[in-house]
């Protein structure tokens, strides 16, 4: 399977060097230009690439990236993209830590439906919800005892079916988690947030979730991540990398 990756932090590249060692062909892109990754991509067996021909050259699309950066991405980036073409947003949005606030998600829309109105074509929200270290080194065999389980949100039952294949593929119990307005079970903070959890607590966690305490659940995130830094702790990168 061709895979464009829109973002080259610690989500970007784990999933690049995962992906690659599957055997898809994927190409990797930055805000930067492609001579950037020169080193990376030959290191984990991928191709540097514009951000455009990611985009355009890819069956998936996948976008690790800050929630802020969406806006800066080419209005024009999937206008010749085959509807076919399954858009993942990896992201979490971070007001205070990293984004910026962005009012419509500060008014209650969701982060990944945010990020759908952006690039003007609908998105699968995943591996959001789990830490870079994790989907570095977790992922294991289906059928292996105590396999953790990923979320998979969106409207497009077969984009859906298609990311829920590929969470199997990299080595962890896919979960789906409905269409994409149920997205925010598994946004920033909430009990299905980075936890490290088998399906059937996954399942539980993201069930467990007050949509009326969205904001609650990412303040509290972001709290934790500056206690970290005040302590000197490092906090582990989730899909919301703060590089690109």
């Amino acid at each position: 399977m061709k895979i464009g990756i829109i973002g080259a932090g610690s989500m970007g590249a784990t999933l690049a060097r995962h992906l690659a060692k599957l055997g898809h062909d994927v190409s990797i892109a930055n805000a930067r230009g492609p001579e950037s990754l020169a080193a990376l991509a030959a290191e984990i067996g991928a191709t540097p690439v514009s951000v455009a021909d990611a985009a355009k050259a890819a069956e998936i699309v996948i976008l690790a990236i800050p929630t802020k950066a969406v806006a800066d991405l080419p209005r024009d980036l999937f206008a010749n993209v085959p509807d076919s073409v399954v858009v993942i947003d990896i992201g979490n949005y971070h007001p205070e830590l990293r984004d910026g606030p962005i009012d419509a998600i500060d008014r209650g829309l969701l982060d990944s439906q945010w990020v759908a109105q952006q690039i003007g074509r609908p998105v699968i929200k995943a591996f959001n919800s789990i830490f870079a270290r994790s989907l570095l080194k977790k992922g294991v065999p289906r059928g292996t005892a105590g396999r953790l389980a990923l979320p998979v949100a969106g409207d497009s039952l077969d984009a859906r079916a298609a990311v829920l294949r590929l969470v199997d593929d990299l080595g962890f119990d896919p979960v789906d988690a409905g269409d994409l307005d149920n997205s925010w079970r598994q946004q920033t903070g909430t009990p299905a947030y980075c936890k490290d959890l088998e399906a059937a607590a996954l399942r539980r966690a993201l069930t467990e979730a007050d949509r009326s305490r969205v904001a609650e659940y990412r303040a509290g995130e972001e709290a934790r991540i500056r206690g970290h830094s005040a302590t000197g702790r490092p906090s582990p990168p989730a899909a919301s990398t703060f590089r690109r």
